[in-house]
């Protein structure tokens, strides 16, 4: 059946993208490739980034900060009178999910590529579509809908559902006002943080607390409708490896659904989507027990994230569906026709330091080199979707993610190894990346076998991340990569030297390769099918490469088991980084080797009476003043960066001998903030 006040329309001839980044490149792509214009926004930051290159027109909208650009809707309004777009993405995050833009649009006579304004109201605002859901016959996870008035209600009502709660942004997405509070005092700080992230992010503070189920998974449906009704659900996206409450792996389908629930879910989904009479793509997110329960968590009135993995493994482009929904078309397909094929992975590269555990970095992208896309000779593909180039700067206003990198095979297994070759190809340099840590993941067998929990990283990873270790094996593969490119340096200093023989250096093919507090004796030599590395056991490997001096990424094959290895000469010793491994081999000669492990190991400066910023942004608040005595876990300073608060804690009891900024302050990363006695 129609919806009320349908009308058919032709397809648009432009389209404003009222967001940024990597989402506003991926609906250019789509929209170029239908014949559509497209008109790009962007602040300040954004003067000269990607999706302002690829848009055929581009409009300034404002200051830097998103909450004096892009999600001020006069601006963006302004831009579409000035270029006369007919229609409007907004992407997701900024104004996607606000229902008075889409009812300005309206009344500007520009259509809203999404669903109706009144469907985000009620599903975009997470206390009333729990209320709705649950009137739906949706299985909801137990919490207080009402609003919450200050931090001593959030704290009463946390302790009256129980411990472990959920503090969440009733207009939130993306992680940003979101709490984890296992007591009343963390109540009370995560009420007030959630409060200040979502007025910043969203421009409403409103608050509700649930019930956090534990071991659960997060698995999410994604539903597509059109103005007649029609609507079907396009399988699940496993989203359950997430830290701070933000996604970073994604796959479809999830490795835990059996098809009984999957019906389920995606049933309830689309009953929920036509309950609130929904058109467009959405997502409905639930929470999934060890025993395959599942309860409503919230619904997504946008194009998410991770919906590249969907349009894997069904062969649509959900951009597209969303184009042509918008402009009146009747989806060509029903349920019945809906397969899922294969299996696809999404590895989310953000611009954060996993060793400093995982907060924010910015800086310029001095390198930015990703996989080639496409079909693989293996019958595997990869996708990258970025809105970043070479070159660029990560700025420490928006989202830090810089990409999202997927790979498809016709298995999980497949999908995994292709992935993590994907990363040991992606080159990125300049500023802080998780890189190390998504190819770590890869290869931990529980990721293998698809145990999953939205605990996983603090599971795997309580300690931080360090970087992953070498085994006995990965450890010689290692050394005999170093070992060969040192013959080929001290070769080419030989041919550099001179060319009359008897005054050339003879190089030597005896050496102590030295990496991950490891020697290993080695002997490089050429045989009948290339070079080979001889280790003192009588055991040879042999090595093939494409590597030469100068070439930052190269392939080993070592005994016809391809590596592809990151190569950064360090001084006197070889940087290598392969598959979350980040070492520095030092190849000497036997003699020098033996000298070498007698000299002292240099001791790291003494900071313990220190509390250095940790990463890059703006200090909120300072909680303490000089000869003030804290307690460990005392709340002390909130450093606010890339959207997300981030409150430092004192790590013992200490007084406080002098404070070096103000609140207010622009740090970067190691900037001192106190000093303690």
């Amino acid at each position: 059946m129609r919806q009320k006040g349908f009308k058919e329309k032709r397809m648009f001839k432009k389209i404003l993208i009222a967001n940024r980044g990597e989402i506003a490149c991926r609906v250019i792509r789509t929209a170029k490739r239908l014949g559509i214009a497209t008109v790009a926004v962007y602040s300040d930051a954004d003067r000269d980034a990607m999706h302002v290159r690829m848009a055929d027109e581009a409009v300034h909208i404002g200051p830097s900060p998103s909450n004096r650009s892009y999600i001020v809707i006069e601006n963006i309004l302004e831009a579409i009178r000035r270029t006369g777009a007919d229609a409007v993405h907004p992407g997701y995050g900024f104004l996607s999910e606000n229902a008075a833009f889409a009812e300005a649009l309206e009344k500007e006579g520009v259509v809203f590529i999404g669903p109706p304004a009144r469907a985000i109201e009620a599903m975009g605002d997470k206390i009333t579509s729990k209320k709705l859901a649950a009137e739906a016959g949706v299985s909801t996870v137990p919490g207080h809908m009402g609003l919450i008035e200050d931090a001593e209600e959030a704290a009463r009502i946390a302790a009256s559902i129980g411990f472990p709660v959920m503090i969440k942004a009733s207009a939130g997405g993306g992680g940003k006002g979101m709490r984890i509070a296992w007591n009343e005092r963390e109540a009370r700080e995560g009420f007030q943080s959630s409060k200040n992230e979502a007025k910043n992010s969203f421009g409403d503070d409103r608050i509700f607390i649930e019930k956090f189920v534990t071991e659960p998974r997060h698995i999410e449906i994604q539903v597509l409708g059109d103005r007649r009704g029609n609507t079907v659900y396009l399988g699940e996206r496993e989203c359950s490896i997430q830290r701070r409450n933000q996604k970073v792996i994604e796959e479809a389908p999830s490795p835990f659904l059996d098809e009984k629930t999957r019906r389920a879910m995606g049933e309830q989904a689309v009953a929920l989507a036509k309950a609130v009479g929904y058109h467009s793509a959405g997502t409905v997110e639930f929470i999934v027990d060890a025993d395959r329960n599942f309860y409503f968590l919230e619904m997504n009135t946008r194009l998410q994230v991770e919906h590249p993995v969907t349009e894997l493994v069904t062969g649509l482009d959900l951009v597209e569906q969303m184009i042509r929904v918008a402009a009146g078309e009747e989806l060509a397909f029903r349920q019945k026709n809906v397969k899922l094929d294969g299996w696809a992975i999404e590895s989310r590269l953000y611009a954060e330091d996993p060793y400093r555990n995982f907060l924010p970095s910015i800086g310029r992208l001095t390198r930015y080199r990703p996989p080639a896309e496409g079909r693989q000779e293996d019958g595997t593909i990869i996708r990258n979707d970025t809105g970043v180039v070479e070159g660029g700067e990560i700025s420490m206003y928006y989202d830090p993610m810089i990409a999202k990198l997927c790979t498809w095979g016709p298995d999980r297994a497949t999908a995994v190894d292709a992935m993590a070759r994907a990363l040991d190809s992606f080159e990125v340099e300049g500023i802080g990346h998780n890189l190390p840590f998504l190819s770590a993941v890869m290869q931990q067998e529980r990721f293998r076998e698809g145990r999953l929990t939205t605990a996983y990283i603090a599971e795997e990873f309580g300690g931080g991340f360090q970087g992953v270790v070498p085994d006995e094996v990965s450890a010689m593969r290692l050394a005999a990569v170093a070992a060969t490119v040192n013959q080929a340096l001290q070769e080419r200093a030989c041919r550099i030297s001179g060319t009359i023989d008897n005054h050339r250096r003879v190089v030597g093919h005896d050496w102590v390769a030295s990496l991950a507090d490891r020697d290993f004796r080695v002997t490089c030599g050429t045989s009948a099918d290339g070079a080979y590395v001889g280790f003192g056991d009588e055991r040879s490997i042999s090595v093939v490469t494409d590597w030469v001096p100068g070439r930052t990424l190269a392939t080993f094959n070592i005994d016809n088991q391809p590596m592809a290895v990151k190569v950064e000469l360090a001084g006197i010793g070889i940087r290598l980084r392969w598959r979350g491994i980040d070492v520095v081999a030092r190849v000497r000669s036997p003699r020098i080797a033996e000298l070498a492990r007698l000299m002292p190991k240099k001791q790291p400066p003494d900071t313990s009476k220190m509390l250095l910023c940790p990463m890059p942004g703006v200090v909120t608040s300072i909680a303490v003043k000089a000869g003030e005595t804290v307690e460990a876990g005392q709340a002390i300073a909130v450093v606010e960066a890339m959207k997300m608060e981030n409150i430092l804690r004192a790590e013992r009891r200490a007084t406080v001998k002098r404070v070096a900024i103000a609140a207010g302050a622009s740090l970067a990363v190691d900037e001192l903030i106190m000093e303690f006695e």
